[in-house]
């Protein structure tokens, strides 16, 4: 029998030995096995240490993001594999989607964080501190990724989620990973890791894959590491208490199985959509994945009045249920993870009975479609009934990892509330209602206690994500029981690898540091005004001082005027007594107006457009006959995706100061700008071409392709033929994909080498058309003053691209720039 693969230290191993088997969840078939003998943990992690993190530390976060979204492409291009293999878990498709694309999901999700961070390795957080009156000494905080490696210890429930979800994170952080998956679905796991090193888009270092036991994998762990651990509360209290944790001050955050609760609201009565949607959501939690989510509802509150209206409806909503062999699409709910799970969930049954009538299931006895029951971990769903759970504590204590949850009844809302708190810490919980006061009287009450509340009612259910769906951008953990970890959340899980360290200095040295212009910064005077330059040559504390202007009081009225804003203050000068004005004062508006008159720059360049304000502070009145002057100062620089039909830009924050005639500050702003980047394209007209092509003779070679010189510029030529319609032209690029393909023109990426277009011969080159290159030459200049002179005389005309489809003369131009520097740097001419 085949062992699983260990990815460590650059390389696949397997375990020595004959290892610990995994069994098809459905046939009980031994199929693969396990085993870590003879790896050596601390080697491992120091590999991840000294390989990994130095490597994804140096990456800045729009890189690191732009590498995850990379990978999640790749890994959702090869999801089928994934899906066929999840089978032997048990789980059906829908609950393997959940696993295997809610994983690629986090991949996309923390990747799109890029645009929250700076274009740098590291972190600004917060805001600004003047640490002496504005006399030049300030604080600020920054986060570091730390210099160690993640340790994650995952569940056996989603072997593929519970590896994405926390790698995602502390890859977009800058920090490498080890993830080691539970046993019994270790396999899934294995397989993604597989593709993911195979993909070669992490750098070496940045994962390493232990399958099989690990317990001495904490002994060496440092200060600088990271542990997370998803599983049982009482296994996650003993690895947190362990000595080389509590030495080294590692931290741990854990999330635990936890009891979690639905609680329907005393509105949501039979008939009403809330009630419905209660058993529904009631219904599926229990079944996804076979009751096996650490989200999972395990206690049903609901009003003692309708204890019995929600058992039956639950009862027949479990019987519409099909149990058996996940791959049948009839099949609705497959099996537990093995044989020894089952046992478990059934001891735990046992132990809630005690006190607890089973009202719905068997243990022992469940149908099955096209499944040997006395082969695979299959277990009816069991629907226990606690009459009193204030005396009988085990319903709030004791966990049946598996389709199971007990029916609690409640006096009122504030029952209720402490119903959901005997639980002593949950991952989620959620209350169905209509009624929002009794929402908020819920959520308020219960909070303390748990790491999510969802409220259900028929209108959030139409975009509801569900009780038991973590997302990425929202935190995942829970006090207490749950283990009192927190992860995901967007940013806040980011930053739980990053190592936060406040810093003190001058407001020079700190805009060195952060990256951010700081107010009371030294500026850096411009030659040229800021709006000149593109998004690559701004520099941070890039300052502008314009020329000043009056305002003047018709100034006020005409803005009053032109806008409908008669304030008082603007207009009645009748009504100032009394007030902070001391005469006629011009619109806090007008001021930010007038300011962008002074310091915009009237001509086309690289500044696209006007891309928001956001902030504004108004610090002292501009009086009629006052003078303002504007300095402009780049702020910060940010990453932007392109998207469309667009060229590639970032967003420059410029920092505005207004001020007055007495020098003093009268207003601040931030505004942004798109600011497009440089082409790195080399502009080419009919002229430059011509010299261009001088230096190219018939024995230049290409650095790739078959091309000879006279073909590459008779093909040039040919491009421009078939733009002015005289070589007729069949699009064969599907319709579906013409638009995204149109958008690809805009961006600044090269050409790729050794394309195969579909007008030219595979494998060889073309016929000569021409007797020599200069006279190639000669009738490529002739076609260029040709095509030149049919879009004069036919504007707004289309012509097709077998390609990119019927473009106009703005599409041929950017595809004839990008076309040609591709060949053009193909015989080294560029």
């Amino acid at each position: 029998m085949d062992k699983l693969g260990n990815y460590i230290k650059g390389q696949w191993i397997i375990g020595d030995g004959d290892g610990q088997p995994i069994h098809d969840a459905v046939t009980g078939e031994a199929f693969t096995a396990v085993s870590t003998n003879g790896l050596d943990f601390e080697e491992i992690l120091a590999y991840g240490r000294e390989v990994g993190n130095p490597k994804l530390r140096k990456m800045t976060f729009q890189e690191r993001g732009n590498m995850l979204k990379k990978l999640a492409l790749y890994l959702t291009k090869r999801k089928d594999q994934f899906y066929e293999i999840s089978y032997k878990s048990g789980a059906t498709r829908a609950d393997s989607w959940i696993d295997i694309e809610g994983g690629f999901g986090n991949l996309f999700a923390n990747a799109s964080l890029r645009r929250n961070f700076p274009n740098q390795p590291y972190h600004v957080d917060g805001d600004p501190i003047d640490l002496s009156r504005g006399e030049g000494f300030m604080g600020h905080h920054i986060m570091v990724p730390k210099e160690g490696v993640a340790i994650h210890i995952n569940a056996y429930n989603f072997p593929v989620w519970g590896m994405l979800e926390k790698c995602a994170v502390n890859w977009m952080a800058g920090v490498p990973a080890v993830v080691k998956p539970a046993t019994a679905t270790a396999f899934l796991t294995e397989a993604v890791v597989r593709e993911i090193i195979a993909s070669e888009i992490l750098p070496e270092g940045a994962l390493q894959l232990i399958c099989g036991s690990a317990r001495t994998i904490l002994d060496t762990v440092q200060s600088q590491d990271v542990v997370t651990f998803t599983g049982s509360a009482e296994t996650g209290r003993m690895l947190k208490a362990h000595d080389q944790i509590i030495a080294e001050s590692v931290p741990f955050n854990m999330e635990a199985d936890s009891l979690n609760c639905a609680v329907l609201g005393e509105d949501a009565t039979p008939g009403t959509s809330e009630f419905d949607l209660f058993i529904k959501e009631v219904r599926k939690e229990m079944t996804v994945k076979c009751g096996q989510k650490c989200t999972a509802i395990r206690r049903i509150i609901v009003p003692d009045s309708l204890v019995e209206d929600v058992q039956i409806a639950l009862s027949n909503a479990l019987n519409k249920v099909a149990i058996g062999d996940p791959k049948l699409k009839e099949v609705r709910m497959g099996a537990l993870v093995n044989k020894d799970q089952l046992q478990e969930v059934r001891d735990r049954i046992g132990d809630l009975s005690k006190t607890a009538e089973i009202v719905y299931g068997h243990i022992d006895k469940v149908t099955l479609i096209g499944a040997d029951a006395s082969k695979g971990a299959f277990l009816s769903p069991i629907i226990l009934r606690e009459d009193h759970p204030h005396k009988n504590l085990g319903v709030h204590e004791i966990e049946a990892f598996g389709p199971v949850s007990t029916i609690i009844p409640y006096a009122d809302l504030d029952d209720a509330i402490q119903l959901a708190k005997m639980g002593k810490g949950s991952l989620c919980c959620s209350i169905s209602t209509y009624n929002d006061k009794v929402a908020r009287e819920f959520v308020v009450g219960a909070a303390t206690h748990h790491g999510r509340i969802l409220v259900l009612n028929r209108e959030s259910a139409k975009r509801s994500t569900g009780h038991g769906s973590p997302l990425p951008t929202l935190i995942h953990g829970g006090p207490g029981r749950a283990g009192g970890g927190e992860e995901m959340g967007g940013m806040r899980g980011i930053k739980h690898y990053l190592q936060r360290c406040a810093i003190q200095g001058t407001p020079t040295t700190l805009t060195e540091i952060t990256g951010i212009f700081q107010p009371g910064a030294r500026y850096k005077e411009s030659t040229e005004h800021p709006f000149k330059y593109h998004f690559e040559e701004i520099q941070v504390g890039k300052s502008l001082l314009t020329h000043k202007r009056t305002v003047t009081d018709s100034d006020i009225i005409n803005f009053a005027n032109l806008t409908w804003d008669h304030f008082y203050a603007h207009t009645d000068i009748t009504s100032l007594k009394g007030s902070i004005f001391e005469k006629r004062a011009a619109h806090g508006y007008f001021i930010l107006a007038a300011a962008a008159g002074l310091f915009v720059y009237p001509n086309k360049g690289p500044v696209a457009a006007n891309y928001g304000l956001e902030e504004c502070r108004f610090l002292k009145p501009i009086y009629h006959n006052d003078t303002i002057q504007v300095r402009l100062t780049c702020k910060e620089k940010v990453e932007r995706d392109s998207k469309g039909r667009e060229h590639p830009a970032g967003v420059v924050k410029w920092f505005v100061e207004v001020f007055d005639q007495e020098s003093e500050l009268a207003a601040t702003a931030t505004i942004l700008t798109l600011v497009q980047k440089k082409c790195p394209f080399v502009e080419v007209d009919k002229e430059s071409l011509a010299a261009i092509l001088g230096k190219l003779s018939p024995d230049t070679k290409a650095k790739w392709g078959l091309m000879s010189a006279q073909h590459m510029v008779e093909h040039l030529e040919y491009q421009f033929k078939v733009a002015t319609n005289q070589v007729p032209t069949e699009i064969v690029t599907p319709e579906k994909y013409l638009e995204r393909y149109q958008e690809s023109i805009w961006n600044y990426r090269p050409m790729p080498r050794e394309y195969s277009h579909p007008h030219l011969r595979k494998g060889e080159t073309e016929d000569l058309v021409y007797s020599s290159l200069q006279e190639a030459i000669d009738a490529l200049m002739d076609s260029y003053d040709v095509y030149e002179t049919f879009f004069k005389e036919n504007p707004g005309i289309k012509t097709n691209n077998a390609v990119f489809g019927a473009l106009d003369k703005e599409h041929w131009d950017l595809l004839s720039r990008k076309h040609t520097n591709h060949h053009l740097d193909q015989f080294g001419l560029i």
